[in-house]
């Protein structure tokens, strides 16, 4: 057992089971910002009984307790991260990688705040376009 993954669920109030600890311990080890099926591919030998469905629900509700970040890219691609420290991605329209950009500036948030009379409690951003090795090889 993974006790990074073990731990995380615990500080985000999800209990573990075999499945979401395998779920974690996948997003904690693959830096790549899967989606569903990517988890579900690259778990789903080693755990026979699991389903797309059972990945797609302990995704979100890894998201929804703040134990995973859910990055919605378009309608079309949802892709999460095992990474919830607040950072930058890009998503090359070219190739559909995500990569972090960590030395990015990110607007920090310590606490809700009001913008327009709305509140505020996640910030999530991300830029788009070519990936260096993508605008390498087109040259």
């Amino acid at each position: 057992m993974n006790q990074e993954a073990y731990d995380r669920l615990v500080s985000c109030g999800v209990r573990p089971s075999m499945q979401r600890l395998a779920i974690m311990d996948y997003l904690l080890k693959h830096h790549t910002h899967p989606t569903v099926e990517e988890v579900y591919q690259g778990i789903s030998k080693e755990i026979q009984t699991l389903s797309r469905t059972t990945v797609y629900n302990t995704l979100r509700l890894f998201s929804e307790h703040n134990a995973a970040q859910m990055i919605t890219i378009d309608e079309h691609r949802v892709c999460y991260d095992g990474d919830i420290h607040p950072h930058v991605h890009f998503f090359c329209r070219n190739c559909g990688h995500v990569y972090d950009l960590m030395d990015e500036e990110i607007p920090a948030m310590a606490q809700p705040k009001n913008v327009g009379g709305h509140m505020v409690d996640d910030i999530q951003l991300y830029y788009k376009g070519i990936c260096h090795e993508c605008s390498t090889h087109k040259s």
